[in-house]
């Protein structure tokens, strides 16, 4: 190869890392969100249906999650040009320490079949959602769901995956960040709209639209950053008092 072919490669690779550079957290996080509408390859061969999808006492009360978000450390968050989606595993897996960790089931169709009901189930693999009825928490809204348009329905990850990154997950094992990614506790079946447009934003930014689920809001993201030793910025922990106050 010539110098001057050599140089032109070269400026290609160079203009090819900036755009890349200039990708966005936010636009980051809706591929993220476009990917959490698919399932995972197959699951192990012996399903139990009836593995736990939760730890005990999650959501924790207002009382505890008050008492949490007290003991949280405040700090801004940290490295957001080095968030990848990759970092945190490949897909719904489920050889994981956390919630329904090895249960035969995929992390995806563990929460389907935690949050829709009129479930539908595979004849051949229970863990497999056919059709189901979510009542989406962020807005209230009645969703049918069906494997034929699954992506309408997808799984959330309530402190979104950038979001954790950026208060401590950057820190992590590669297998504790697997393992938040397919934690039950952190995750929720949502509507697929409302979920893009939530992104990676902290309660300060995003709120749900549907009011009468902002005390369960507060109390899972609370719990979540509590369960995780993860950091809150001094806006959110505010905006986390907020939706904890509507808990009465």
């Amino acid at each position: 190869m010539g110098r001057a072919a050599g140089q032109a490669v070269a400026g290609t690779v160079l203009v090819l890392a900036a755009v890349a550079a200039a990708c966005t957290p936010p636009q980051l996080e809706r591929a993220d969100a476009r990917r959490s509408a698919t399932t995972s390859p197959a699951a192990l061969s012996s399903p139990s249906a009836k593995a736990p999808l939760a730890s005990p006492g999650f959501p924790p009360t207002a009382a505890t999650a008050r008492d949490q978000l007290a003991r949280l450390t405040v700090a801004w968050g940290k490295n957001w040009q080095t968030y990848q989606r990759s970092e945190f595993g490949d897909g719904w897996s489920d050889d994981t320490d956390a919630p329904g960790g090895r249960n035969g089931c995929d992390t995806r169709d563990d929460v389907l079949r935690r949050d829709l009901k009129n479930l539908r189930e595979g004849d051949r693999n229970p863990c497999v959602v056919l059709s189901g009825t979510l009542k989406d928490p962020y807005t209230g809204k009645e969703l049918p769901y069906s494997s034929r348009r699954a992506s309408q329905i997808q799984t959330d990850h309530v402190v979104a995956l950038g979001a954790a990154w950026r208060a401590g997950a950057w820190a992590w094992t590669p297998k504790r960040r697997l393992t938040y990614a397919n934690d039950l506790d952190v995750l929720l079946a949502a509507d697929k709209d409302t979920n893009y447009v939530k992104s990676s934003q902290t309660p300060d930014k995003w709120k749900p639209p549907r009011k009468e689920y902002w005390c369960e809001y507060g109390r899972r993201w609370t719990g979540i950053k509590a369960k995780y030793r993860l950091t809150v910025t001094a806006p959110e922990k505010l905006a986390l008092q907020d939706l904890l106050a509507t808990c009465g």
